[in-house]
């Protein structure tokens, strides 16, 4: 029985463990199990239940521990926890931070009119107010050599923008939560994540927790980063605050630790920021939708990865196949890829990236029957020839692309003068990655075309890889999900909802022109012949 088992059942078998395993550790984080003894025994009670009143102090200090000295920069006296609040304050910056150092903020809960150093049930949390990262190259009008001013009154940064040396940033936005379920917690059963949030004190013969007191540091987003120079005497401070259900602590306390490992593994601010968008830009239920999206699509990411390999390892003939296409798809994942790097995109997307550029140079030495050969450093390259049905397959694909060249041309020509003339690049390299991968996301889906050319004319669609075409189908719907709950460049959400229209037009074509046995399959044989050579053997 096991040898029958093929390899893709094997797979879709891991990934159902998979995904049941995953639901079945949410489900231990966002549940936690209540103290139900009545009478209160091993139970460890919110302090919050009793109503008391509260005090907010936030400061500001060079060191975690307050030690050099702290200023005051937000007071609430009669701090409600059940009443949101924004506000912003404006933030003096000391010497040493504004020549490249750091600045914490300490934030206090604790009695009216009580100095929280001397406080004995006091809960605080310390935050970093600054962060580490690269500048920002300039970006500079190709045409006049003028460069982008964001602010009229901008000031000159204290760091050469091109060095390749950090400098330090400012978190404009500081997010605080207060969980206020009055949840009566087991002894027994005290969750490992929430211990070390938790100040428990003796009253009587219970036992009590302070408030649990949280800084949510996955909002603290790149795009709300301020390059703090020499002249940054005064900075603002955007303070939200909100309360926050015991399940959604749990969860973030996981992500927050989820983000510092991978940091600690040499993930960059902006590669983290990446994973920070997913849980920040989305609600639980739509993070809880895009688990399962994401899932998906990675197991039809891997399914069509597997079969596009099949089908082109062992494919001999282009009958039916269009090679302007191939060399497409291989022009436009190198120029993206290109594009990413240039963007300095996360690893996450940057590698994947990588490794579809180098499938695509390999189906293109396929499809075009290339043959390389070395005689020491120096390659020589040997094209195949083609037979009679390959190069009639030739000539409509020929055809097809004159016809679209006439639209396809000036439509990217017009666009890159367009944006040399209006935009700013940081160099004349960037202004030609951007102009090409422009010209992919809103074009590239003219170069599918050709393929539909293909098919009319030779009446046959049974040339196609359509296992692997079906699961990149699949993929390409789920983009669409992903284009409404994940945060994205709009020409490549548009880049999304354009291959559905093509991907309609193959299962046209597919309905249009049923295979049979006479016509050549994928592998550039028909069944006829494979049953006409095992007829002696019957």
């Amino acid at each position: 029985m096991f040898q029958k088992t093929s390899f893709t059942t094997l797979i879709v078998g891991v990934f159902v463990v998979y995904v049941l395993h995953t639901c079945w550790v949410m489900y231990g984080i966002v549940y936690t199990k209540p103290c139900d003894n009545p009478r209160g025994e091993n139970c460890i009670l919110p302090f919050l239940a009793e109503k008391p009143r509260l005090q907010l102090s936030i400061y500001t200090s060079l060191r975690p521990n307050a030690d050099g000295g702290h200023n005051l920069i937000l007071k609430a006296d009669d701090f409600d926890v059940s009443a949101k609040f924004e506000r912003i304050v404006n933030v003096t910056l000391p010497k040493k931070t504004r020549n490249n150092g750091t600045l914490y903020a300490l934030v206090f809960l604790h009695k009216p009119g009580v100095s929280p150093w001397q406080d004995p049930r006091q809960v605080h949390f310390v935050a970093q107010l600054t962060t580490y990262m690269l500048p920002k190259p300039a970006e500079v009008s190709l045409i006049s050599g003028d460069e982008q001013v964001e602010q009229e009154n901008q000031k000159p940064p204290s760091v050469d923008p091109a060095s390749d040396l950090p400098v330090s940033h400012w978190r404009s936005r500081l997010t605080l939560n207060v969980v206020d379920d009055h949840f009566r917690f087991d002894k027994e059963s005290l969750p490992s994540d929430v211990h070390r949030y938790l100040r428990v004190f003796q009253s009587g013969r219970r036992m009590v927790y302070l408030p649990l007191l949280f800084v949510d540091e996955l909002s603290n987003r790149v795009k709300d980063l301020v390059e703090i120079n020499g002249s940054s005497v005064e900075l603002p401070l955007t303070v939200a605050y909100d309360t926050i259900s015991l399940g959604r602590l749990r969860f973030w306390i996981h992500m927050q630790d989820a983000v510092y490992s991978l940091q600690q593994f040499g993930f960059t601010e902006k590669d983290a920021d990446e994973i920070k968008g997913i849980f920040v830009d989305t609600n639980l239920y739509f993070l809880a939708l895009t688990f399962f999206v994401a899932a998906f699509h990675l197991l039809f990411d891997f399914l069509a990865f597997k079969n596009d390999i099949s089908f082109w390892k062992q494919k001999k003939s282009m009958v039916g196949m269009s090679s302007k296409a191939v060399l497409w798809r291989c022009f436009s994942t190198i120029v993206i890829f290109f594009y990413l790097f240039d963007e300095q995109t996360s690893l996450l997307v940057l590698i994947p990236a990588g490794v579809g550029s180098m499938i695509e140079v390999w189906k293109v030495k396929k499809a075009l029957k290339i043959q390389v050969f070395w005689k020491g450093l120096k390659p020589t390259f040997l094209f195949g020839k083609l037979d009679e049905s390959e190069r009639r397959t030739e000539e409509y694909d020929t055809l097809a692309m004159r016809y679209l060249s006439y639209l396809l041309y000036p439509l990217c020509i017009g666009g890159a003068v367009y944006a040399l003339v209006f935009l700013r690049y940081k160099s004349w390299y960037s202004w030609l990655i951007n102009s090409l991968v422009n010209g992919v996301y809103a074009f590239g889906f003219l170069f599918m075309l050709p393929q539909l050319f293909v098919n009319y004319k030779l009446k046959s669609v049974a040339h196609l890889p359509w296992k692997a075409f079906m699961y990149k189908a699949f993929n390409t719907f789920i983009d669409d999900v992903f284009a409404f709950i994940i945060t994205m460049p709009t020409s490549h959400r548009l880049a999304c909802f354009r291959d559905d229209v093509v991907f309609l037009i193959y299962l046209y074509q597919r309905w249009l022109y049923p295979v049979d046995k006479t016509r050549v399959n994928e592998y550039g044989v028909s069944y006829d012949e494979k049953t006409k050579g095992k007829d002696h053997e019957d």
